[in-house]
C-alpha cells in the first residue's frame, strides 16, 4: 500500500500552493468584502493558464488529465488561502467534466477548451431549485419540445458563479409524464442566450467573493443540439457528478479547516498568558491534537475516494464518507482555532474569523451532511440485502 503522492501529483500540489500563498492570500481578506471582483476574475485566469480548470480532463480537449487526486490535493492547497477561489475552480472542473463524460464530440470542443483555457471565467452548475435542493428529483423547471428548439421555463436557486458563467449546465424535466427523476434532461445554456435572466446575488454567510444567484429562464429557446446525453437520462447524470464534485468540496473544506488550524497553533506558540506561552497548556495542546488527528483523518478518506475514481472503480459511497467527515472536521477545527484566540477570533482582524463563515456552507453545498448519511448507508445496507 503507497500512500505517497507521484511525482506529478506532488508538482501540481507544490504548484497550487504557491500559487495559493502569492496571488490568492494577499487579496483574500479584500475579497471578503465583496465589493470587488476583479482580483478573483484575475486569479481564476491565471489559474486556467496553469491547467487547474480542467484537472481531470482529457489533454485533447485542453486539460491537464492529471486526475482526481491531483484535483483533490490542489482544490485543498487552493482552499487554504481563498475559500471563494476555491469553490469557483472546483465547479468549473466538475462541468468540464460532466460536458466530456455526456456531451457529444460537438459539444465537448466547443465548451471543454473555453472552460480550462479560462477563456470562460466560469460554468456554471445549474441544478437546485426552491423546491428541488436535497431533492433534486423534485425540479420544476421545464423544456418544451419545440421543433428544432427546446423552450427552457422555470429557475435555479443558489446557483455559484452565475453573473459571470460563460456557460450553464442545465436540468431540466421533459417528460412531466415520467416517474419522478426519470424524466429529466441535461441542457447546456450559453451565457447571453435570450430568456437567460441571472437573478439576484445571495448574500451570503462566507465564502462572500464567490457569486451565488437565481438564475431564470423565460422562454429561454435553445437548440436541438444543446442537449447533453439521452433523452430523460440527466437524473443518472447529475447524481453521478455530484459524487465526483463531493471530492471537490471535502478537498475544499480540509483546506480551510487546515488554515485556521495552522493560524491558531502558530498563534498559541506566540501569546503568554500566567507567563507562560499557551501552547504549553494541557487545554490547547488537546485541541490541537484532536483537530489535527481529525483533519489527516479527512485527507485519507479523500485520498481513497478520489484513488477509486481515478481506477474507475465505484466510489460513491467514499465520495460522501469523504465530504460528510472533511466538511464537519474542518467546521470543528474552524471552532477551535477561535476558540484558541479567545476574543481575537471573533474579530475581523484575525482571518479564523473568516475561516469559519468559509467553512460552514461546506457541509450543505453539494448534498448536506445529512444526504451524506443517506447515501452511505444506502451503499451499505446494499450488502446486507440479499
Amino acid at each position: 500500500m503507497l500512500l505517497e503522492l507521484t511525482e506529478e501529483q506532488k508538482l501540481i500540489q507544490d504548484t497550487a500552493k504557491d500559487f495559493a500563498k502569492a496571488e490568492l492570500e494577499p487579496v483574500a481578506a479584500q475579497l471578503d468584502q465583496g465589493s470587488d471582483r476583479g482580483p478573483l476574475l484575475a486569479n481564476l485566469k491565471k489559474l486556467a493558464e496553469l491547467g487547474f480548470m480542467g484537472l481531470n480532463v482529457r489533454e485533447e480537449y485542453g486539460g491537464a488529465e492529471a486526475g482526481a487526486i491531483s484535483f483533490s490535493v490542489a482544490m485543498t492547497e487552493i482552499a487554504r488561502a481563498c475559500a471563494s477561489t476555491a469553490v469557483t475552480v472546483s465547479v468549473n472542473n466538475m462541468a468540464a467534466e460532466v460536458i466530456q463524460a455526456v456531451g457529444s464530440e460537438e459539444q465537448k470542443r466547443a465548451y471543454i477548451p473555453k472552460i480550462c483555457s479560462g477563456e470562460f471565467s466560469a460554468a456554471s452548475f445549474a441544478l437546485t431549485e426552491t423546491c428541488a435542493g436535497s431533492d433534486p428529483a423534485g425540479m420544476l423547471t421545464q423544456a418544451v419540445d419545440d421543433g428544432d428548439s427546446w423552450v427552457l421555463n422555470g429557475s435555479k436557486i443558489f446557483i455559484t458563479s452565475a453573473s459571470y458563467a460563460g456557460v450553464f449546465v442545465v436540468w431540466a424535466v421533459t417528460d412531466k409524464a415520467a416517474p419522478k427523476g426519470k424524466g429529466i434532461s441535461c441542457f447546456l445554456v450559453e451565457a447571453g442566450t435570450p430568456g437567460l435572466v441571472i437573478g439576484k446575488e445571495e448574500h451570503k454567510m462566507g465564502q462572500h467573493a464567490s457569486a451565488t444567484n437565481e438564475v431564470i429562464f423565460a422562454d429561454c429557446r435553445i437548440p436541438k443540439s444543446a442537449m447533453m446525453g439521452k433523452l430523460n437520462d440527466g437524473f443518472r447524470i447529475a447524481v453521478s457528478e455530484l459524487a465526483g464534485g463531493r471530492i471537490g468540496i471535502g478537498s475544499l473544506g480540509l483546506g480551510v479547516g487546515l488554515a485556521a488550524m495552522d493560524y491558531a497553533t502558530r498563534y498559541a506558540t506566540e501569546r503568554t498568558q500566567f507567563g507562560q506561552k499557551i501552547s504549553s497548556f494541557q487545554a490547547i495542546q488537546w485541541m490541537v491534537a484532536d483537530a489535527y488527528t481529525e483533519l489527516e483523518a479527512a485527507r485519507l478518506l479523500l485520498m481513497n475516494a478520489a484513488f477509486r475514481k481515478d481506477q474507475g472503480k465505484s466510489f460513491a459511497k467514499e465520495a460522501s464518507m469523504a465530504k460528510l467527515y472533511a466538511t464537519e472536521a474542518a467546521n470543528r477545527a474552524c471552532y477551535q482555532a477561535i476558540q484558541m484566540l479567545g476574543g481575537y477570533g471573533y474579530t475581523q482582524d484575525f482571518p479564523v474569523e473568516r475561516y469559519a463563515r468559509d467553512a460552514r456552507i461546506t457541509s450543505i453545498y453539494e448534498g448536506t451532511s445529512e444526504i451524506q448519511r443517506v447515501v452511505i448507508s444506502r451503499e451499505i445496507l446494499k450488502n446486507f440485502a440479499q
